[in-house]
């Protein structure tokens, strides 16, 4: 029997400075702050949250990169404007917008962590 999910609406991404992090998703990129807390902020964007969780790591227990690797995509009208004001806020991009063989065209950027994260722009 396969299992029944109920409104999965939630990502989740570790974080090493709390304040660092909530202001880059908060002011740079514009995400609806729900709330936050030392350890745990979250953000409200049409029906789905993205949290930061503070990584918990000391001495004796450096963090370890996890197993697998993700993405967040965030639909964009204008990718090439988005870029634009993104860079002027002095965001990173490993991937400047390139046009795809599918015709989205695609670009990512670093979280204050290093986090991927991608926007796309749908063909019109």
């Amino acid at each position: 029997m396969p299992i029944q999910l109920q409104n999965p609406e939630r990502f989740v991404i570790y974080v090493s400075d709390m304040q660092r992090s909530t202001a880059f998703y908060r002011d740079t990129l514009g995400l609806p702050l729900k709330f936050t807390s030392p350890g745990w902020t979250e953000f409200s964007n049409t029906g789905t949250i993205l949290a930061l969780h503070k990584h918990m790591s000391n001495e004796q227990h450096p963090p370890q990169a996890a197993a697998g690797q993700a993405t967040l995509v965030f639909v964009v009208d204008d990718i090439q404007g988005t870029c634009e004001t993104l860079k002027g806020e002095g965001v990173h991009f490993s991937l400047e917008p390139q046009k795809q063989a599918s015709g989205l065209t695609l670009a990512v950027l670093q979280d204050p962590d290093g986090f991927g994260i991608t926007l796309q722009q749908r063909p019109a």
